[in-house]
């Protein structure tokens, strides 16, 4: 298959695209970014992009791919619901949409989290905007969409959060999310989990389009 990538450069989307160069199945990946991975495979293609809103430049460059993992996503702490919504939902948008339009017989994933609300009801405005989100990709004209909601994620292989409060969290308490992930799958997974559970759905199918971190470690 060949793969786009967004947010490859954050936590999840490096533990994504380490396991589809690794996966002999995927035989081309392109990330779409606004900085470069820093990464040489022959499998990688890169594309340095600014405007998250517009691809009518790199539209020809999009063409022919079976799957899209978006793993872009941000912290709603300290942050307004207008710029929240910014750049949770119209980046997401705009990118899937276009994607539909050039690829029909796309499947995308969408990295959103544990606690969405699909009603776009709750009092908390990130579960809200997640769940318009998530519900406004599922009208998209794809030949299937799959929403991952993990709970916690576990970096492997060296992988980093760029977030420094973050990563040092997870330095500190690397032994226990290990058994943690091992006793409660329901609420723990790993960077390379999400990978492989991505790469599964797409020549698989799920038979659900929300996945909770239980169904990302099955797959």
């Amino acid at each position: 298959m060949n793969v786009i990538i967004f947010g490859a450069t954050g936590m999840v989307g490096q533990g994504v695209l380490r396991e589809c160069l690794i996966d002999a199945g995927v035989e081309r990946v392109l990330v779409v970014g606004r900085s470069p991975t820093g990464l040489r495979n022959a499998k990688l293609q890169e594309i340095v992009h600014d405007d998250f809103l517009d691809y009518r430049r790199i539209a020809p460059q999009l063409s022919g791919f079976e799957a899209c993992f978006f793993c872009l996503g941000v912290s709603s702490i300290g942050m307004s619901e207008e710029r929240y919504r910014h750049l949770t939902y119209d980046i997401t948008l705009a990118a899937a949409t276009t994607l539909a339009e050039l690829n029909p017989g796309m499947t995308f994933v969408y990295v959103t989290g544990a606690g969405t609300d699909s009603t776009e009801q709750d009092s908390r405005m990130w579960a809200r905007i997640k769940g318009k989100t998530e519900n406004d990709l599922l009208k998209l004209p794809f030949k299937a969409a799959y929403m991952f909601r993990p709970a916690g994620i576990q970096p492997l292989h060296g992988i980093r959060s760029k977030t420094a409060w973050v990563q040092a969290f997870y330095v500190a308490t690397s032994p226990l999310l290990s058994v943690l992930r091992r006793l409660a799958p329901g609420i723990m997974t790993t960077t390379e989990q999400m990978g492989r559970a991505m790469i599964a759905v797409v020549r698989r199918g799920y038979p659900r389009p929300v996945l909770e971190s239980r169904d990302i470690n099955g797959l």
